[in-house]
């Protein structure tokens, strides 16, 4: 059994517009960027090979927490396709009927964006990502994105929901030989990180 701990991007622009961003490489808020500059991971986690989606937003939150550790990419990890409506805003597409669209928590495993994924097909993506981490055999963090953890996490609930996921917080799972994520912990919170310099005397 491997143990991993998920954690989601800190925001972007489009995070504060509630636009949908899937797949699409949107920066991260450079007051996102301080935050993240305050804040390490706790231990055992500080140590543990360094995982993340190759999406700015998700690459740049695992550089930025990463104590000079070196960062792992691996596309897999990338977030559900949302189709043709990436770059919509989330409100617009509730307003249109003929859209088809409502919110994630009430899709079923096979709901999908037109053009885009469903949980199931990222199911499929992401899980010989999770059995390649098994294998090594090694802890990880694994800094992803909101609809990929929650997809993650609804496996290892044995597709009974998933907790509500929080910035700033991690979310261990362990993982079988198969990739097979199975008894989500309870979440972990990020701690501040110290600053070693001394105010001036």
């Amino acid at each position: 059994m491997t143990r991993i701990a998920l954690i989601r991007h800190y925001p972007t622009e489009w995070n504060s517009q509630a636009r949908l961003q899937g797949q699409t490489d949107v920066p991260l808020m450079e007051s996102a960027r301080e935050t993240l500059g305050s804040l390490k991971m706790p231990a055992p986690w500080d140590r543990a090979k360094l995982i993340a989606s190759p999406l700015l937003r998700a690459k740049d939150t695992a550089c930025l927490l990463a104590e000079d550790r070196r960062i792992h990419e691996d596309v897999r990890l990338i977030e559900m396709s949302w189709g043709e409506w990436e770059g919509a805003l989330a409100k617009d597409l509730l307003a249109d009927p003929s859209s088809g669209f409502r919110p994630t928590h009430e899709w079923d495993a096979d709901t999908k964006a037109p053009g885009g994924e469903s949980m199931r097909d990222a199911w499929e993506r992401v899980r010989p990502a999770l059995a390649d981490i098994a294998a090594g055999g090694a802890s990880a963090v694994v800094v992803t994105h909101k609809a990929l953890m929650r997809v993650i996490l609804w496996t290892a609930c044995n597709w009974q929901g998933t907790p509500e996921i929080k910035r700033g917080r991690m979310y261990p799972v362990t993982l079988r030989a198969s990739g097979l994520p199975r008894d989500p912990e309870p979440p972990v919170r990020l701690e501040p990180r110290i600053s070693l310099a001394r105010s001036p005397s």
